[in-house]
């Protein structure tokens, strides 16, 4: 006789009892001494290859939070986030990834469940944070990667790829800008930041960290905005409003002036490199326009495109659309070593 998970737990509590193993007779006849065993999906003690672990490395004296699951010894995909948001963009794609490849997903300081240190002992810059992750890389054995970068993630796993081109073996690309065509008009006011840097320019764009604008990255472009949980800005904008926060977000947002002068070293990368390439691109992102997806292909002619219909965090109603993709991609990538 084969017993339920539950039908065990009950008899083993029963089993306590001073009146167990009295009376033993019923209307089924005699009672039997139950197997006690339950029926698992997966072995005793195992651990499913989609399980996520939630971790913490010290960086430089700064505990850097990421996501991790998959075969230790699987292909390395590095997963890069935007703003303002963290790993928490990746939960739904890593079990999705997980049945073959190693995944690694940090949040950034001053992001998600990192440190955020105070600015005046802590660069919060792109450079810093590339070099940063590729500490934390180092610290994991991670010596080759492909890399999902989006928004925040390009400059930063770009910078990774020009100071380690051999080490990239793949590129998927979403909303993440490497083109100056790429920064429209939505960029006016941090481009006006950039140029004259004053306090009073810092201000004009402190409403970029409020709830309305976190919300509008989150729906606007999205074709049904049913499928976008508000739990998604919700949990970010928690976390932009902790003391410090806002100015930490705001020199992020003058420093972004650093990565356009690399934009040509980044594509010079692309030409020289040639690394395979997945573009997935929410084309009604006004953050990051459709032509920035258009100009990666000068420099990637043999990349993969697919504009989707949906907005700027396009895992959040495309996952059923860009897990598959992603998944194909890699395989082949990997296939072909």
């Amino acid at each position: 006789m084969r017993l339920s998970c539950a039908t065990v737990i009950a008899l083993t509590i029963a089993s306590a009892h001073p009146a167990f193993g009295q009376s033993t007779t019923s209307a089924f006849g005699p009672a039997e001494t139950p197997v006690r065993r339950c029926i698992s999906p997966t072995p005793f003690g195992s651990v499913d290859a989609s399980t996520v672990h939630y971790r913490t490395a010290v960086i430089s004296g700064v505990n850097v939070f990421y996501r991790e699951a998959g075969p230790v010894d699987g292909p390395v995909v590095l997963l890069l986030h935007g703003f303002p948001t963290s790993s928490h963009m990746f939960r739904n794609l890593i079990p999705n990834l997980a049945h073959r490849y190693r995944v690694i997903a940090p949040d950034y300081p001053g992001f998600g469940q990192s440190d955020s240190p105070d600015r005046s002992r802590f660069s919060y810059s792109f450079a810093n944070y590339a070099e940063m992750i590729d500490a934390l890389l180092n610290q994991l054995g991670a010596k080759r990667y492909a890399m999902y970068v989006m928004d925040y993630g390009a400059p930063v796993g770009y910078r990774l790829a020009i100071k380690h081109p051999a080490r990239v073996t793949a590129l998927i690309i979403q909303n993440g800008n490497a083109y100056e065509e790429g920064l429209r008009e939505a960029w006016d006011p941090i481009k006006a930041y950039w140029k004259e840097g004053t306090e009073e320019r810092r201000n004009a764009i402190s409403s970029l960290v409020s709830l309305p604008a976190t919300k509008f990255l989150y729906t606007d472009g999205v074709r049904d905005p049913t499928r976008i949980s508000p739990d998604n800005w919700l949990h970010d904008q928690a976390l932009l409003d902790r003391p410090g926060n806002k100015d930490i977000q705001l020199d992020l947002f003058y420093d972004h002036r650093t990565n356009v002068p690399l934009y040509a070293a980044f594509q010079a990368f692309f030409r020289e490199w040639k690394p395979p390439a997945l573009i997935v691109w929410g084309k009604n992102d006004k953050v990051f326009a459709e032509v920035g997806a258009h100009a990666y292909l000068r420099d990637l002619p043999d990349a993969e495109l697919h504009l989707l219909d949906t907005g700027h965090f396009a895992l959040e109603d495309q996952l059923d659309v860009m897990a598959p993709l992603i998944n194909d991609f890699l395989d082949r990538m990997n296939e072909r070593r």
